[in-house]
């Protein structure tokens, strides 16, 4: 995003009317670079309204990221976090992991109100216009080697499914091994990834996606079924607020998955489950499906599924529900 675009997307962000003379006036353009900026808004997936002769609006106010405003929402935990706030990056977890090559500490956080490349599991775009969506990602750093880190990805969603039903959205699941449902829609991604020497130490860069008030085109644009907090929660929240609760959850849960692993979280973790009990697909990295009954998850997070075969550990996989009397 340009900085002129940036600046007209912060004038617009109240959601009233404002002349284009108006704004090229209080941004020191013209009214052409003004029009310009509206459409480069517009490319991201924003929906800007037009009405001659009173200028543009959006189709509802924007709370737009404010480094000020997450720190007094994280309060005593501010300390324990350097906040980096951008307009646009490509995706908050490679501009993560380029800083975390170059030395960053843990508790680094990289939140953008727009990823031009943002990105999923599984090689997936991930897909949310300007305000939709709070994404950014947390670096945390481990002593520890990779196989030591196992279940973290749960973990984490655990302590996402925690912080959305603090916010009011009841019923909150999660599904195997990253994704946090609400109704059968996808509400939020994890999107983990780590560096470092197989014994250790590690640096792991936790992506994190959730959708807040998403758009009739970014649905159509997701290719799958998804939600927001405005549909879980009746309003969507203020994402700074919920920025800070989230890296507040999430720093517990570290703090404790660094100490005792995943073991101690199974059962909520369970609990949670969307697919706990029922019959599903599992096709694997290859290809391959293997169908059975999910019976939930290992204390090292692997998905446990009962099959003709007995009852076989997985790490890696996409789960789908079978098809009623399959």
């Amino acid at each position: 995003m340009k900085p002129l675009t940036a600046g007209v997307l912060a004038r617009l962000a109240d959601g009233g009317f404002h002349s284009g003379e108006a704004l090229a006036r209080s941004l020191e353009v013209s009214r052409a670079s003004v029009w310009n900026a509206v459409r480069d808004l517009e490319a991201t997936g924003i929906e800007v309204y037009k009405v001659q002769g009173r200028g543009y609006r959006l189709q509802y106010p924007v709370t737009l990221l404010d480094r000020a405003a997450i720190e007094r929402g994280l309060g005593a935990s501010a300390g324990r976090f350097a906040l980096d706030i951008r307009d646009t990056v490509d995706s908050t977890n490679t501009a993560l992991a380029e800083r975390a090559a170059r030395g960053a500490p843990g508790g680094t956080v990289i939140a953008a109100e727009w990823q031009a490349a943002g990105r999923g599991r599984l090689g997936r775009a991930w897909h949310a216009g300007v305000g939709e969506a709070l994404t950014f990602s947390l670096l945390w750093r481990s002593a520890r080697g990779a196989a030591a880190l196992s279940g973290l990805t749960l973990a984490v969603g655990v302590a996402l499914a925690r912080a959305l039903e603090s916010t009011g959205a009841d019923g909150v699941a999660l599904k195997w091994p990253n994704d946090v449902l609400w109704r059968g829609g996808k509400l939020a991604g994890i999107l983990a990834e780590l560096q470092g020497d197989a014994l250790g130490p590690t640096a792991v860069v936790i992506g994190v996606g959730i959708n807040v008030r998403l758009s009739d085109a970014t649905r159509a644009r997701i290719g799958q079924a998804a939600t927001d907090l405005e549909s879980a929660t009746g309003a969507a929240p203020d994402r700074n607020r919920l920025l800070a609760g989230v890296l507040i959850e999430l720093d517990r849960m570290l703090e404790a998955f660094g100490r005792d692993g995943f073991a101690p979280l199974r059962e909520e973790w369970q609990q949670l489950h969307a697919q706990q009990g029922k019959r599903v697909t599992l096709t694997l990295p290859g290809g391959a499906r293997r169908s059975g009954r999910a019976r939930g998850v290992a204390e090292d997070g692997a998905l446990l599924l009962e099959t003709a075969a007995g009852t076989q550990r997985f790490h890696s996989g996409e789960v789908t529900l079978r098809p009623q009397g399959r």
